[in-house]
């Protein structure tokens, strides 16, 4: 296994980053809720939401080149990671709880195994502070200190930027023990609670 972390690059990743979206997206609906809030993010895993979430990449990416950073397995088919080596501070994050969602199993040459994404300085006055929107990683590539990497690239490049806040914030579900534990470890602690409500009768 080799792995690099760097920038994410449209050209060499967007197939692979959006792979890892799908799985992401997938395990927030099935573990973080019931059939309803399934449903309701499998439905929106269309052809247009690939194309206008990518076109998003490439917005937050055109105002600072590390918002999406990717972690690069650069092997050619040398054989599988060890997933029996996961440990409870490998978690996926930005809501972590895509933890059980399959990304692939068979990994290609220069295969995106996790990815993570935080918002541009200029979205900062949304919360004053700066967003990990979300943090992937391929079932098996957890316990690899994959997660670790991605989450440092993270916090350096909020370290950068211009805050209102002198904080970086994300969204986890409090049932998610795994990512909870692995915040933790990385000096994540409690910052409020977010709460929801459907449009469709505003």
């Amino acid at each position: 296994m080799t792995l690099e972390i760097r920038p994410y690059d449209r050209e060499r990743d967007a197939d692979g980053l959006y792979e890892l979206k799908i799985a992401f997206e997938r395990g927030l609906g099935e573990n973080t809720g019931g059939d309803e809030k399934a449903a309701a993010y499998e439905g929106k895993l269309t052809d247009a939401y690939r194309e206008r979430w990518l076109d998003w990449v490439d917005r937050c990416v055109d105002a600072d080149p590390r918002c999406v950073t990717v972690a690069v397995d650069e092997r050619a088919d040398d054989g599988e990671a060890d997933a029996g080596d996961a440990d409870a501070g490998d978690a996926d994050a930005g809501d972590a709880d895509a933890g059980d969602a399959d990304a692939g199993d068979e990994p290609e040459a220069e295969a995106v195994v996790g990815y993570v994404f935080v918002l541009p300085e200029r979205t900062a006055m949304i919360w004053d502070a700066a967003v990990l929107n979300e943090i992937y990683v391929a079932p098996d590539y957890r316990g690899t200190g994959v997660a670790d990497d991605l989450i440092d690239a993270a916090l350096a490049l909020a370290a950068d930027q211009d805050l209102p806040l002198d904080r970086i914030v994300l969204d986890v579900d409090p049932a998610n023990e795994r990512a909870k534990g692995f915040y933790d470890r990385h000096g994540f602690e409690p910052w409020g609670e977010m709460v929801a409500r459907p449009l469709e009768d505003a």
